[in-house]
């Protein structure tokens, strides 16, 4: 199966992916990138808007100059964009910016910490290490379990919240897995937290920047009532993320970054905090990474999430067709049509080591892919079936070679005649290894 139609129009909004990269032949070719879900390529519209705004930059907050109030109000007014972006109620949330996904989720148990050290933090086995990694020292842990394709066992998280009825909880749940791709259905698992008096805390960073993502006021009963996402896997650069939760978690809690701006006023012997989300932004903060999200997320819905959505998993489905047809390739996740998931295929050539066909693609047609475990080792233990011997060895010894996959992981300016590239250099390379 080849496609003969027209490219996609999105592919003139991202800047650099035309870019040509010498072989290992001598030849020029056009890179391809497939390994979206770690960083996008900006946005031409970004780029532009940081151009625009370079003019007015300056130190936000308490200045007089024009630059400083331009610039302070286009950072405030920015947080109701994101909550509009999200579909949450500004008035019952705060919006603090930070770097990434990583740091929002470090920020959030460190406040919750502050609040409540009994709270329980039911984690899932197929997090990124960010969402784990955070909560394992400092609040009692437990895991939902996975079942043989990886999805989540819904049946298990239940029984964990019936196992903590009479704690405080918090569940932290990727809305979608950065290495099979496959969705959580969010809204459930937040109707089913609200019954059992539990709180949940949404790992956006692979859902948002594919398909809308809706917060829900929080009288709803499938509200979600944390959220955590990254500019960098949205188009935008410049190291902006977001944690997104209600307003009177950050009330009275200690900042845990304190210093300039996090302050009313200080003396010899007291401190009295910002409101938040002041406090919890110390230092100057990150002006042109918010000016840079922001546009993004204007074109992200000019374009309609909708629209995206679909134009990807039309990619995936397109090379899921493709691989199915090579011999020896073997993919790490369910590939059934009804599977809810956005657009990512792990994968292995039997045979050869996953970081050996990553730098062969990349040496024969400049295609760029990520392999090993992304982050997320637990959760490709258990994908891979490693039996309990191995994984003891692996903790013995960290640093000796380990299974993992070959990622693809698709994006709105990706064609088919990259696809039509991919399948044919996987074919040569099991062909003349």
């Amino acid at each position: 199966m080849y496609y003969n139609g027209s490219e996609n129009n999105y592919r003139n909004l991202v800047t650099g992916v035309n870019s040509r990269i010498m072989t290992k032949d001598g030849r020029f070719v056009k890179s391809i990138n497939f390994d979206n879900a770690a960083t996008t390529p900006p946005f031409s519209s970004v780029m532009q808007e940081i151009i625009n705004f370079s003019k007015y930059y300056s130190s936000i907050h308490r200045g007089t100059g024009f630059k400083s109030e331009f610039s302070s109000k286009i950072y405030e007014d920015s947080r109701k964009a994101v909550c509009n972006f999200v579909h949450c109620d500004y008035n019952q949330n705060t919006v603090i910016y930070v770097k990434n996904t990583t740091e929002a989720i470090n920020k959030l148990s460190y406040l919750l910490y502050n609040k409540n050290k009994d709270l329980v933090v039911i984690s899932t086995r197929m997090e990124h290490h960010s969402n784990d990694l955070p909560w394992r020292n400092k609040f009692k842990t437990d895991y939902i379990e996975v079942d043989n394709l990886g999805k989540l066992k819904l049946d298990d998280l239940e029984y964990k919240l019936q196992k903590y009825i009479n704690t405080d909880k918090l569940v932290c749940v990727t809305g979608a897995s950065n290495v099979t791709g496959y969705k959580n259905p969010i809204h459930k698992i937040a109707e089913m937290c609200h019954f059992y008096n539990a709180k949940i805390f949404v790992d956006g960073a692979q859902l948002i920047p594919h398909c809308p993502v809706y917060m829900n006021s929080n009288s709803n009963s499938d509200h979600i009532d944390y959220l955590a996402f990254s500019a960098h896997k949205m188009y935008a650069p410049f190291g902006t993320g977001v944690l997104i939760g209600p307003k009177e978690t950050f009330i009275d809690s200690e900042p845990e970054y304190k210093g300039g701006g996090t302050i009313k006023l200080v003396t010899d012997d007291s401190v009295v905090w910002a409101d938040p989300p002041d406090k919890n932004e110390a230092g100057t903060p990150n002006v042109m990474g918010v000016v840079a999200m922001l546009a993004a997320i204007k074109t992200l819905t000019s374009l309609g999430m909708d629209n995206i959505d679909k134009y990807e998993m039309d990619i995936y489905r397109y090379a899921l067709n493709r691989l199915s047809y090579i011999p020896n390739l073997e993919i790490g996740c369910d590939t059934s049509p009804d599977c809810d998931k956005v657009a990512i295929i792990p994968f292995n050539i039997k045979g050869i080591f996953h970081e050996t066909t990553a730098k062969l693609l990349s040496s024969i047609s400049q295609i760029a892919v990520r392999s090993g475990c992304f982050c997320a080792q637990p959760y490709v233990q258990r994908l891979l079936k490693i039996p309990k011997s191995k994984i003891n060895y692996y903790t013995k010894y960290p640093d000796c070679r380990r299974p993992g996959f070959v990622r693809l992981s698709f994006a709105l300016y990706n064609t088919y005649s990259e696809i039509d590239t991919l399948a044919n250099t996987l074919e040569y390379i099991i062909r003349t290894r």
